[in-house]
């Protein structure tokens, strides 16, 4: 029995990516850390139980979805498709719940000691689907055709209107609008498209705008990157102590738990520190040399995801690998963007540092498929 066990999981080991591995666990292990400082104030160690127990959970799926096929995964694509389609449509249940800025974005599950965000799991859903319907246009149709282009766009179309109409979370959409992007653009359509549809976006956004349909708290979140003094207190407050809390952390920091702004009893000081402006945590703490290293690890995980993609068997295999890379390419440029007040706040968190249950878990379930598809691109003798 015993001998079994470990044939088993030696079997497991041999077909995840540890490198991947060590560096997801070690963002995430920082980011316990980062989560911990930021809510101090709160006297409270809730938060980071969570975040912890996430952490070991995402590890344990991780070694779990390494071992799954992707290929076979694939033929149940109506099934994982109409999964997102559910979760975004709880949000109009008595599940879904507000937060304080008026996105229903959130579900509150009676029998979970955590809210669960849709998003993450649509994000993932989205790229599995995606990446079998490219893979598949590619090999029986001209992808840059018409029908196709219009096929792939009902997709987008579906998916971004109806969450955006039933959360009117415009952070998340983006995602899964950016992710769309690179995978079309990786998976070979042809660049036309792109340019019709920048244009296309372009003229739809000034139109919304001169017509007045864009809300104007998000209006006036554009308008402060260019006028920093325009509504300091209200809507550039949060950017602005952000500001001030970098540059106060200079070239090494304030020092672990020792910052200024972040180690402040007040919450408005710097809100949202244990999420959306974590990364002002860090750079107040532990400095510059603290945001660097931070973004050299979130890019060595992002460049070993496209590193697999490289390697994949199949075309559909390395789309979602670039559908994974790219959902985190995507959330640290605005989030950092957003802390550096170069960026409007949108509400996205930085990957595997920010507090959040739900998107550590469904960051880790991605991870493991990007491992699986290492594990399967290694020689036969390797497995």
């Amino acid at each position: 029995m015993f001998r079994r066990l470990r044939d088993f999981f030696s079997d497991m080991l041999r077909q995840t990516d540890l490198v991947l591995l060590a560096l997801c666990a070690a963002a995430s292990l920082f980011g316990v850390l980062m989560v911990a400082s930021a809510t101090r104030y709160m006297h409270t160690w809730r938060l980071v139980a969570v975040q912890s127990a996430a952490l070991l959970l995402g590890v344990i799926l991780y070694l779990l979805v390494s071992q799954v096929d992707l290929n076979d995964l694939s033929k149940y694509w109506k099934w994982i498709f109409l999964t997102g389609l559910v979760f975004i449509l709880l949000l109009v249940t008595p599940l879904g719940i507000e937060d304080n800025t008026g996105n229903r974005a959130w579900l509150d599950f009676p029998f979970l000691p955590v809210q669960v965000q849709p998003a993450e799991i649509v994000k993932l859903t989205l790229t599995l689907v995606l990446a079998k319907q490219l893979a598949w246009l590619k090999e029986n149709r001209n992808l840059s055709s018409i029908p196709s282009i219009l096929f792939l766009a009902a997709h987008l179309g579906v998916i971004f209107a109806l969450y955006y109409k039933v959360s009117s979370d415009m952070g998340s959409a983006l995602v899964l609008l950016f992710i769309f992007t690179c995978m079309c653009f990786v998976g070979g359509v042809a660049l036309r498209w792109f340019l019709l549809g920048g244009v296309a976006g372009g003229v739809a956004f000034w139109a919304l705008w001169d017509l007045n349909k864009i809300p104007t708290y998000m209006k006036l979140r554009f308008q402060v990157l260019f006028d920093h003094s325009l509504d300091p207190q209200d809507t550039g407050w949060q950017q602005t102590r952000s500001l001030m809390a970098l540059g106060s952390g200079k070239l090494t920091g304030q020092g672990l738990f020792h910052g200024t702004q972040t180690q402040s009893e007040y919450s408005s000081a710097l809100p949202n520190r244990h999420t959306d402006f974590i990364f002002t945590v860090i750079g107040e703490e532990l400095g510059m040399v603290g945001c660097l290293l931070t973004l050299v690890l979130l890019t060595a995980i992002i460049l070993r995801c496209v590193w697999v993609a490289r390697r994949a068997k199949t075309r559909m295999e390395s789309l979602v690998c670039i559908g994974v890379a790219s959902t985190v390419i995507f959330q640290v440029i605005v989030n950092v963007g957003m802390c550096l007040f170069v960026m409007p706040v949108i509400g996205l968190t930085l990957p595997f540092i920010s507090y959040g249950g739900s998107s550590l878990l469904m960051l880790f379930i991605s991870m493991g498929l990007v491992s699986g598809v290492q594990g399967r691109s290694k020689p036969e003798w390797l497995r």
